[in-house]
């Protein structure tokens, strides 16, 4: 049964109550056309419940606009929904990317995330290719997707919404990755699910990273919003040292924006619970509203706190990867950079969910507070105990 209005609705139900079960949750396929999105495909979610989000074919099927009853939930940037036709990832430097990042989610590689890099690139067996460059955050996030599916499926009294999509990064004498996403949520609820599967198509040996950049925003993100984590140990701030509290912004509760700000990121090491999972939650109290990121430690072992509160670009970052902060050298140095054979594959599991109301999110703030306590403090020293990453 479908839990729509306060009741639960059969099929047939629902059917009796309009002439198309659109008028109540759905999937449907447009085409933005103004602007720098011009020519950009998207698909439009609602599940009932008064979610609504949008995911994006042609930038990597990632998530774009998010919103619950009214209320913003995804990052909307200055850079905007951008035709990937527009984006110049090898642009500034490498950093082309924050010239197109907005959205709930953009996913970060599939061969490189974190800051540019340069590495020999000898094992691509062509001569002239003496280096490889990698700009920041990578390339598949641009890359439109082969749209494979969409739309509603029923299973009794079961309806869930899905779409799906292949991405595939490759070049001659180059990497040949192919990214195939299935998003889902279930008619009446509001847990979005992403499965990915990343697969070495070509015949080289060739180094995967992976990150979900979860972007979150006003008014969700507010002064006052409170990030609630299964915190075992603060591994890493970006901005540690001796102006650690320069910018008077600690991990735990946000501020306004600021003009002047310069981004925080942390890297956490979280405990899991039970099923080997880590729930990350932003909470705004105030309007008693929460989003909440949930993914699997054995697929990604490290989850960073991005802040960047700089007025105008006022977001949080929630983001799980499969590598430590510091980077692809860094990786490579400890042999933890994941390298995939022809064949080989990594499987990701994500939900993001959206809880409404005080006693729910009360609820789910004492589960993951059970998991592990986070730090009280707002400034908790970094350990720098980056611990080794298994099964590379």
């Amino acid at each position: 049964m479908v839990e729509l209005y306060g009741n639960h609705r059969s099929r047939r139900d629902l059917a009796a109550h309009a002439g198309s079960l659109s008028q109540f949750a759905g999937v449907r396929l447009m085409t933005l056309g103004d602007g720098v999105e011009r020519g950009v495909r998207m698909l439009e979610f609602r599940s009932g419940t008064g979610l609504r989000f949008t995911v994006l074919v042609d930038r990597c099927l990632d998530i774009a606009d998010c919103d619950y009853r009214g209320m913003s939930i995804g990052w909307h940037s200055a850079a905007g929904f951008k035709n990937p036709a527009l984006h110049d990832a090898e642009g500034e430097g490498g950093l082309g990317w924050l010239r197109s990042a907005s959205g709930l989610l953009v996913t970060c590689g599939l061969d490189q995330m974190l800051f540019m890099n340069e590495e020999p690139g000898d094992h691509y067996v062509y001569g002239p290719r003496e280096s490889i460059s990698h700009p920041l955050h990578g390339r598949v996030g641009m890359i439109p997707a082969r749209l494979t599916g969409y739309g509603e499926h029923w299973s009794g009294d079961e309806m869930t919404l899905w779409c799906e999509g292949i991405v595939s990064q490759g070049a001659v004498f180059g990497e040949h990755l192919e990214l195939t996403r299935r998003i889902e949520i279930s008619a009446g609820t509001n847990d979005i699910r992403i499965a990915d599967r990343v697969v070495n198509r070509g015949f080289y040996r060739t180094p995967h990273m992976y990150l979900y950049h979860v972007n979150v925003g006003h008014p969700v993100l507010a002064e006052g919003s409170r990030y609630v984590a299964p915190i075992a140990d603060v591994v890493w701030a970006g901005h540690a040292g001796e102006d650690y509290r320069r910018q008077g912004v600690g991990y735990r509760t946000m501020p306004a924006p600021q003009t002047g700000f310069h981004e925080q990121v942390w890297q956490h090491e979280m405990a899991v619970d039970a099923v080997g999972e880590v729930p990350v939650m932003l909470v705004n109290d105030h309007l008693e509203i929460a989003f909440e990121v949930i993914n699997r430690k054995d697929q990604f072992p490290c989850n960073y706190q991005w802040q960047n509160f700089h007025a105008g670009q006022y977001a949080i970052g929630m983001e799980p990867s499969t590598n430590h902060v510091r980077g692809r050298a860094f990786a490579t140095e400890r042999g933890e950079l994941i390298r995939l054979e022809h064949g080989d594959e990594r499987r990701y599991d994500v939900t993001f969910r959206i809880l409404s109301g005080r006693d729910d999110i009360a609820r789910e703030e004492t589960r993951i507070r059970a998991i592990a306590a986070q730090p009280e403090e707002d400034y908790p020293v970094p350990s720098g105990n980056h611990r080794p990453i298994e099964g590379r």
